[in-house]
């Protein structure tokens, strides 16, 4: 069985027992989260929301907390000496996914 959950904006596949990157969430480390945007249970049994699917929920236990590579942003105008340079690190949550309750 597989699930189509929101987090973080995005739409993210997951399967019980799958290591999955997402937007940071707020909660602690070895924590354990609940996600009730979900869109569609797949497998033998399917269910499609409109949006969402009542009474559906998603838990997940975060693993840990991180930042990405670093991005470099510049910024140039020509024949104006304007040259600027900064840096950037997304952070995320790396979730481990419990169980999928349909």
């Amino acid at each position: 069985m597989y699930a189509i959950i929101e987090t973080g904006g995005k739409q993210i596949k997951v399967v019980e027992g799958q290591e999955i990157y997402v937007e940071k969430v707020t909660a602690d480390v070895n924590e354990s989260v609940t996600f009730d945007k979900v869109l569609f249970i797949g497998g033998d049994d399917v269910k499609v929301g409109a949006p969402l699917i009542d009474g559906a929920t998603v838990t997940a236990k975060v693993e840990k907390h991180g930042r990405q590579k670093k991005i470099d942003v510049h910024k140039f105008k020509p024949k104006k000496n304007y040259h600027r340079k900064q840096g950037h690190r997304q952070p995320y949550t790396k979730l481990v996914i419990d169980k999928i309750n349909a």
